[in-house]
């Protein structure tokens, strides 16, 4: 973790606590590992859209990249006919609080969601941050289809 927070950075709202409580509710009822095992379902991610529904997903661990949970809550939203979304968080199983959203969820947050706040463990505590902060210099795929 790092001192350098990115400007959009902000102390986590009620709101955004009640995403995070989704994602641990979700992965606790749903993991499919015990505190010491290897699963294929072992994180829980909620999504917020702006109309203040929620909706939630979990991983599907493959060895070939199976979809992180950030993607699955993502899908659901759609599918759930949300198509403005503001916030996302991953949580652990067993307790292991919110997870950082790995290289390729930034790079799909930030193509795609790019204002969508993520939740985020910081040396500070809990933050949001704006996905197209969370990827500087990072590859920008709407500018390479001009």
């Amino acid at each position: 973790m790092t001192n350098l927070l990115p400007p959009s950075a902000l102390a986590l709202s009620d709101i955004e606590s009640a995403l995070v409580d989704l994602a641990r509710k979700t992965i606790d009822a749903t993991t499919d590992a015990g505190p010491d095992e290897d699963g294929i379902h072992t994180m829980g991610a909620a999504v917020r859209a702006a109309d203040g529904r929620m909706f939630a997903g979990v991983n599907l661990f493959h060895f070939t990249g199976g979809p992180c949970a950030e993607l699955v809550a993502l899908g659901a939203a759609r599918a759930g006919g949300a198509t403005e979304l503001t916030h996302i968080v991953a949580v652990g199983n067993h307790g292991r609080g919110v997870k950082n959203p790995c290289g390729r969820d930034r790079q799909i947050l930030a193509d795609h969601y790019p204002e969508i706040r993520v939740i985020m463990t910081t040396d500070r505590g809990l933050v949001s941050v704006c996905a197209h902060d969370l990827l500087p210099f990072g590859y920008d795929a709407k500018a390479e289809q001009l």
